[in-house]
């Protein structure tokens, strides 16, 4: 009976859940599934009404707490999120005419990132900015208001694919609206000749690319290693080659791909469990035609890609060279 209740109060106040909006799991932060059971229950925001809902008109304009790029500061900046121009854009000064950034909707992703952003609220944007990955951290001190942000953001990201690729079903578009990371933490790394020192760095496994930064609030990644599957020869393996030195920690992680090995460690057994598994994830499963175009560079790609939305898909790539991604990747890939 109690099944049967809990199965008619979601067919209730669960009747007409937008496809786009975030449902979360018992793994998501407190945020999201306090917001959800409020937006079910208190506010009834799922049931028939004739009003539109606060995060699919289109257009949302508000005041976001703002981490500065390089003073660390949470600043106060005025957000536009626009659908007719495809982007979300903000402003250092509210009476600016001109936007301090602009941020496609067909590049963006946003994942809730409390721990490292130091508040309740904290959302991480990523965007591309001149063919790099960019991060950016916002906060609101209403915890609707930023769930709001972040599920005004999957609407418009799936109106954009909806366009996109008319073709596809809804259950098709929901998985692209946004995504979490596989695995966030501390790892030590070492460069190609494997001689150099380990260097203790903030790795973030998004997709096929592990990304790592000097610093979790980073706005940009030092490096990007793209990690493709088995059937591409890239394999993930417990430990380090025997003669390796220079490292601290004792955990070691090398996973070989076709032109190079990269070298890891991990603080603690854990840890390293735990990298494995997330590799091994992303090395297990088979790689998409356009993810092909992800290998080169010596494995050093930047890459956002529209994943396989049945026959229909797009990529975009840049490659970019040990040169052009500064001397850190030169000297210490």
């Amino acid at each position: 009976m109690a099944s049967h209740g809990n199965e008619a109060a979601r067919a209730t106040f669960e009747s007409k859940v937008p496809p786009f909006y975030y449902r979360p799991t018992f793994s998501d932060c407190q945020l999201l599934r306090e917001q959800w059971i409020r937006a079910k229950y208190e506010r009834q925001e799922f049931i028939l009404v004739e009003k539109q809902e606060p995060y699919s008109a289109g257009y949302r304009e508000g005041i976001l707490w703002k981490r500065g790029r390089d003073n660390g500061q949470f600043l106060s900046r005025k957000f536009v999120l626009t659908e007719r121009e495809g982007a979300l854009k903000y402003f250092n000064k509210n009476d600016a005419k001109e936007p301090k950034a602009v941020m496609k909707i067909e590049h963006l992703n946003a994942t809730f990132q409390p721990a490292k952003i130091g508040h309740p609220h904290g959302l991480q944007v990523t965007y591309l900015k001149d063919n790099s990955t960019r991060n950016i951290f916002i906060y609101h001190e209403d915890g609707k208001e930023i769930v709001d942000w972040f599920n005004a953001l999957r609407a418009a990201r799936f109106h954009y694919l909806q366009v996109a690729f008319p073709g596809a079903s809804n259950a098709d578009l929901v998985p692209k609206l946004s995504r979490n990371y596989l695995k966030e933490g501390y790892m030590e790394k070492t460069g190609p000749k494997q001689t150099e020192g380990f260097r203790k760095r903030w790795f973030t496994m998004d997709d096929r690319r592990l990304m790592y930064f000097k610093d979790p609030l980073d706005a940009f990644a030092r490096g990007e290693v793209f990690i493709g599957s088995k059937e591409s020869g890239y394999t993930v393996l417990e430990g380090l080659p025997s003669s390796t030195q220079g490292h601290h920690w004792p955990h070691g992680i090398t996973i070989v791909t076709p032109d190079r090995k990269f070298l890891f460690t991990c603080e603690t057994e854990l840890d390293q469990r735990e990298w494995v598994a997330a590799f091994q994830k992303v090395v297990d499963r088979p790689m998409l035609p356009q993810e092909y175009a992800g290998e080169g560079a010596g494995n050093l790609v930047l890459q956002v890609t529209h994943r396989n939305l049945g026959e229909q898909s797009a990529a975009w790539h840049t490659h970019t060279t040990l040169h052009s991604m500064g001397p850190e990747l030169q000297d210490h890939a």
